[in-house]
């Protein structure tokens, strides 16, 4: 086991990281005088969403006993880890703007990993926080920039809480450089951070088994913008080790069904997203960066305007991925290691604005498939028309997915296969809520089996919740509980069409697959 792993805390003599202001004060102490408003309210919503309290990064299953031993005590406010080290353990974590009691903590990105503290903990006792603030103060363009990433990361804060925007930009401080644990975690957080470049240049590689050659890759959906970072396997390795994985729900195809393009509050978040995953990668030294975008984008009219932006922010070309070629990276990202005695596979992706069959003999390699222009944004938007949906609603939205059905099983020997494996939100999902999981986990949900029972009984419960209901469930993703309904009507009735009593639930999809093949894996 890594020394990243084992090790505790800090070492004795380094920072309080990220507690304490320039001038001496204590920022939550600060904060606490200034309170927040309704917190019994806001602390509930922060510790019953599908991603622990916050819109970044995951949340596996060992990943609460490792920061616990990283940090020597257990974590008192929910988190997610943003960035991984390079032998999978948590590098740095994402913490919810209000602890389990309900109290502000303004401190965002937090460095747990030891080495990387010990690294930054040497340059904070050699005196540089003091010389970075004097840099400053000389050096205009300097302190513009710190100011900026204070200005960003209070923005950034705002998202996951909005008052918790007055209580300070990095750390949680106002002004200056306080501690550079703090910027170091905010630039692999993906926060434009100068300090936290600074000390980049000064510490890494931080692990002396780093590999060359990361990927990252960034499915951009109809309904969400997903990031993974990969590192390639070592010898003697079939895995690649990830360093990050991301899904934040941008809806970039909110009216692109109706309109032809997209909605100017949507791309606009949407490129916002892309940008702040780009920054990531790069600070986990990615040397690629693939982008490719699917339904919304291969129907709206501009979207030269988001492949400028990608153009930017990933120093490559944006991937207009057609239905085939979806289907086709599904397959891969779903069944790579699968056992070949299982096969023959159905995959279906059921997105937000398409849905992929996809049949192949062997893991890796698709025989058969079709890209239906069905998914849960689109169906949403086309047929449900009340809260929650009317029955005259339902009849309407599975009429339509009959008929996208009847034309992949046109185009898809979709009865011949011994396992069916479903992968996506919808499904996973729903498998989560099957489970009654307090806690979007996807360890325990990856390659377990959903049957067609438990299908359509979640089904029948979300169908009788309105919409903030089922957003409020513990795992449900934010931004999925309005478009769920449709993507399980398309589940369940591809299942009741197909003949299958149960399905594989998958965490890997489109997303593995366009980083295994930028990284030249199957």
């Amino acid at each position: 086991m890594s020394s990243c792993h084992q090790e505790r805390g800090h070492p004795a003599g380094s920072s309080c990281q990220h507690l304490h202001d320039k001038d001496g004060r204590c920022c939550r102490e600060d904060v606490d005088e200034r309170g927040c408003r309704d917190r019994g309210k806001a602390v509930n919503r922060l510790t019953n969403t599908g991603s622990s309290g916050v819109e970044h990064g995951e949340l596996r299953s060992a990943d609460l006993a490792t920061v616990a031993e990283q940090l020597g005590r257990e974590p008192t406010v929910p988190f997610t880890v943003t960035a991984r080290c390079t032998g999978g353990h948590p590098l740095v974590i994402r913490n919810a703007p209000l602890d389990t009691e309900g109290a502000p903590f303004p401190t965002t990105h937090w460095l747990t990993c030891p080495d990387a503290v010990k690294a930054v903990s040497r340059l904070e006792a050699d005196g540089w926080i003091a010389r970075l603030n004097e840099r400053a103060d000389d050096d205009e363009t300097f302190r513009t920039a710190i100011d900026a990433a204070h200005e960003e990361a209070a923005e950034d804060r705002a998202r996951d809480l909005p008052e918790a925007r007055a209580w300070g930009g990095v750390g949680g401080t106002r002004r200056g450089i306080k501690c550079l644990h703090a910027h170091y975690a905010n630039r692999l957080g993906g926060g434009a951070d100068a300090v936290g470049e600074w000390v980049a240049e000064q510490v890494e590689p931080v692990h002396a088994t780093q590999r060359a050659h990361r990927v990252a890759a960034i499915d951009q959906g109809t309904n969400s913008c997903r990031l993974l970072v990969l590192e390639p396997p070592a010898d003697g390795s079939a895995e690649p080790t990830e360093l990050a994985r991301d899904m934040i729900i941008t809806r970039l195809g909110r009216g692109v069904d109706r309109d032809g393009r997209f909605d100017p509050d949507a791309l606009a978040r949407t490129i916002a997203v892309i940008e702040r995953y780009c920054r990531r990668a790069r600070a986990l030294a990615a040397e690629t960066i693939r982008v490719g975008a699917t339904s919304a984008t291969r129907d709206a009219s501009n979207r030269d305007e988001l492949a400028d932006a990608v153009r930017r922010s990933a120093g490559s070309e944006l991937e207009v991925i057609t239905g085939e070629q979806e289907a086709a990276l599904s397959f891969l990202g779903a069944t790579r290691g699968l056992d070949p005695l299982d096969g023959p596979f159905l995959v279906v992706d059921i997105g937000g604005g398409s849905t992929e069959f996809v049949f192949g003999r062997a893991p890796a390699i698709a025989d058969h498939a079709i890209s239906v222009r069905m998914g849960s944004v689109r169906l949403t938007e086309r047929s449900i028309r009340s809260d929650p949906p009317a029955p005259e609603d339902l009849d309407r939205l599975r009429e339509e997915v009959r008929r996208g059905i009847e034309e992949a099983a046109a185009a898809v020997p979709a009865g011949e296969a011994r396992t069916f494996v479903s992968v996506a939100g919808t499904a996973t999902t729903i498998k989560a809520i099957a489970l009654g999981l307090g806690r979007y986990d996807p360890d325990v949900i990856h390659r377990t089996w959903l049957t067609a029972a438990e299908a359509e009984r979640v089904l029948g419960e979300l169908v009788g919740m309105t919409n903030e209901a089922r957003a409020a469930l513990p795992v449900m993703a934010p931004g999925r509980g309005d478009v769920i309904v449709a993507g399980a009507v398309i589940l369940v009735e591809a299942m009741r069409r197909f003949g299958y009593e149960r399905t594989l639930v998958s965490e890997t999809d489109i997303l593995d697959g366009l980083a295994f093949e930028a990284l030249g894996v199957r």
